[in-house]
């Protein structure tokens, strides 16, 4: 089998962290790694297998001789960096927004569209970590039923927002144990035994551009114009981001319908254990895989709709996954 020099691009970073580790799960075949990252960063050395490799500063000419660069570093940087590293011979695969819209650029997830890769010119995007988890559960839907219309309220994790976010949240925590008023600095207000009901920055329309975000996307992945309406709040959860999804279909569905194309969905699997009580949970599938699709039932409000419930680890299908995902189906199909 062939193998490829590998660049990660944010190497230190959540995201960039949890690409190493699953390269190394998946036996994805690297022949070499670099990591890059910020001036402050380059300099300190990560493990990679067997391996301690030494962080490079990312520069415009620092991409030459990598094959695929996995670019996690935030918008900025993506679009600071991303056309250099394709003019060096990199094929970029995208982690941040900076070019999810954009009409040229694949945006994709290989379990429902891997067929866009085909139309890639040297870039392609990852999808909103809320995004990715929930198309792998419509596009099958979509498929068998017909969907009219997607309703979906988020409650996501505080890894979404980076690691900083995380060790806020644990800082939080000990303050409000201790009878302290917690202090929010990079989250918009305090998350500990709290919640806060929007994420990103507020747009004219009232929603937020991480809703926006969903609601555009989905329709790009999908490749169908479904009407998609979001709303995104941040949860005190370390990981794992949750979905509840009010699906409107062309005609009446039932919930044991849903399951048996859901159980047959590669990438999903179905927790719908009402006598037990067994349904996904962000702690639970912390570290998996999988879509986790549960809380499946009839909308008592409308004949030919139903609620579902969705969670999967954002870091991992959110994100670094679902990137290294994409390079495995580029080397499918045979365009690298």
């Amino acid at each position: 089998m062939k193998k490829y020099t590998v660049g990660v691009l944010g190497a230190t970073g959540l995201v960039g962290k949890e690409i190493l580790n699953i390269l190394l799960e998946r036996q994805f075949p690297v022949e070499k790694m670099r990591l890059l990252a910020s001036k402050r960063s380059a300099g300190s050395v990560q493990s990679f297998g067997t391996e301690s490799i030494t962080v490079e500063e990312a520069t415009p000419t620092c991409f030459e001789g990598i094959d695929i660069l996995f670019a996690s570093a935030g918008g900025s940087v993506s679009k600071t960096f991303a056309q250099a590293a394709i003019d060096q011979g990199c094929i970029m695969i995208d982690n941040t927004s900076a070019f999810r819209m954009q009409e040229d650029v694949p945006l994709v997830v290989p379990e429902v569209n891997a067929h866009a890769l085909k139309n890639h010119k040297g870039l392609i995007a990852n999808p909103n970590c809320s995004t990715a988890q929930l198309v792998v559960v419509l596009k099958p839907l979509h498929e068998k039923f017909g969907l009219k219309r997607v309703t979906v309220s988020t409650y996501q994790a505080v890894s979404g927002a980076g690691h900083q976010a995380v060790q806020e949240l644990y800082m939080q925590s000990e303050q409000v144990l201790a009878g302290q008023d917690p202090v929010a600095q990079i989250l918009p207000a305090p998350i500990a035994f709290n919640l806060v009901p929007f994420i990103g920055s507020f747009l004219e329309n009232g929603y937020t551009d991480e809703e926006m975000k969903m609601t555009h996307e989905t329709r790009k992945i999908l490749e169908a114009d479904v009407p998609t309406s979001a709303t995104c709040i941040r949860v005190p959860v370390a990981n794992g981001h949750s979905e509840s999804v009010n699906l409107e279909f062309e005609q009446p569905v039932s919930p044991d319908a849903i399951r048996e194309v859901l159980r047959h969905t590669p990438g999903v699997v179905v927790q719908d254990d009402v006598a037990n009580g067994h349904f996904p949970a962000p702690r639970a599938i912390s570290g998996q895989d999988p879509v986790y699709v549960g809380r499946i039932r009839e909308d008592v409000s409308h004949e030919r709709a139903a609620n579902l419930w969705i969670v999967a680890d954002n870091l991992r299908k959110g994100a670094a996954l679902n990137a290294v995902q994409i390079a495995e189906s580029l080397i499918t199909q045979q365009l690298l």
